[in-house]
């Protein structure tokens, strides 16, 4: 029997391993020309493994939208997207009643291309729904069931993304809030980054999406979440809430016992079976507030120094902050660089890369990933 379910375990692993990769594909593809918003995809990517919905919070004209539709369409499945109002009727979410069933006296609803069969949703603007709205979501959003009247079913979401401008006051909405696990704020692109901004808006103007992986590989990923050994981490973990605590940073014990999950789920999209502190980063976006979250960095700054993640870098630098979080994308940076020494860019790029490197990490302390690839570097633009 022991046997048996380590070979279960390898044979997961590997197929994670592998759906790991499709899937950093789908993310490079959905976020080309998206300046700053690989944070959104990566979390929208963690969300789904760990079947956790994502709020995002920020201004508009801020790419949400965007970013979703485009994460979506790079996965593929079932996709269903709204703009909520004050005046939008359930039916314009749920599907409408069916008349003919209506007239045989069995209340069902019609929900064909509606949310209720949707296998990515992104509602905007989710905080304007009415009561009747909200109520039917949390069925959908928390036990992935819909029901209305006669209508009992299934609903095969992986994940919600709702957005808004702002989190709500009003203490009934603000419960509401509270379902969505993760919680991001974006803000606008800045002045220092305009020019790519201008230059990756004519991309994605110009591009389609080419689907780089499926939904498949997110059930893949979610089935090997629960085989996680959490028991290194878990003593960490419980730290980390208490130092929180001290710093009036509260969560909820609902909220503290699912980010358990977001680990787990961080560590197999990480190829690991076992989570350890590197993984304990997803704690951050589980506060529900900008100014808590600002906090817990500062506070738990010495638990999160190890985090850092191949598959999810640049929500993992923004999540701690700290240089080893950047070793991932520098090592990338570089090696696609290399790749492509003989560009017209290379010199300028190599050049800025190579600040960045230098100025996160003294050459005796440099990690054996950066060492040797800045040495490439060099070597590279001395021969130009």
């Amino acid at each position: 029997m022991q046997e048996s379910t380590a070979s279960l375990k390898e044979r997961i692993r590997e197929a994670s391993q592998e759906a790991s990769s499709r899937i950093r594909d789908a993310i490079r593809e959905a976020t080309t020309g998206l300046i700053d918003r690989e944070q959104l995809a990566e979390l929208m990517i963690l969300g789904a493994v760990a079947q956790e919905h994502l709020l995002v919070i920020g201004p508009p004209g801020t790419a949400k939208s965007a970013v979703v539709r485009r994460v979506a369409q790079s996965l593929g499945g079932q996709y269903f997207e709204y703009l909520l109002g004050r005046f939008t009727e359930p039916s314009e979410l749920f599907g409408p009643v069916n008349l003919t069933k209506l007239r045989e006296g069995t209340v069902e609803t019609d929900i064909a291309g509606m949310l209720p069969e949707a296998e990515i949703a992104f509602l905007d603007e989710v905080f304007l729904g009415s009561t009747a709205i909200l109520n039917t979501l949390l069925g959908v959003l928390n036990e992935r069931q819909f029901k209305r009247g006669h209508t009992r079913i299934k609903c095969p979401l992986r994940i919600c993304v709702g957005a808004a401008n702002g989190l709500p006051e009003d203490e009934g909405l603000a419960a509401f809030a509270d379902r969505f696990l993760l919680h991001v704020f974006v803000e606008a692109v800045p002045d220092a980054r305009l020019e790519d901004l201008l230059e990756g808006g004519w991309q994605v103007n110009h591009r389609t999406v080419v689907p780089k992986a499926d939904l498949g590989s997110l059930d893949i990923l979610n089935r090997a979440v629960p085989l996680v050994d959490m028991a290194e981490v878990r003593s960490d973990l419980a730290q980390a809430i208490r130092q929180l605590r001290e710093s009036n940073v509260l969560l909820s014990d609902r909220r503290i016992v699912k980010a358990q999950q977001l680990i787990a789920a961080a560590t197999v999209l990480a190829g690991r079976q076992v989570a350890t502190r590197a993984d304990l980063w997803p704690l951050v976006y589980v506060i529900p507030t900008a100014a808590g979250q600002r906090n817990a960095r500062e506070v738990l700054r010495d638990l999160l120094a190890q985090a850092r993640h191949p598959l999810l870098q640049a929500v993992v630098e923004e999540a701690v902050q700290q240089p080893l979080a950047r070793i991932a994308r520098l090592a990338e940076t570089a090696d696609s660089l290399l790749a492509n020494a003989d560009s017209d860019d290379f010199q300028k790029s190599a050049e800025a890369l190579l600040r960045e490197i230098d100025a996160n990490f003294v050459k005796t302390g440099l990690p054996a990933e950066l060492e040797e690839r800045r040495e490439q570097l060099i070597a590279a633009l001395e021969s130009d």
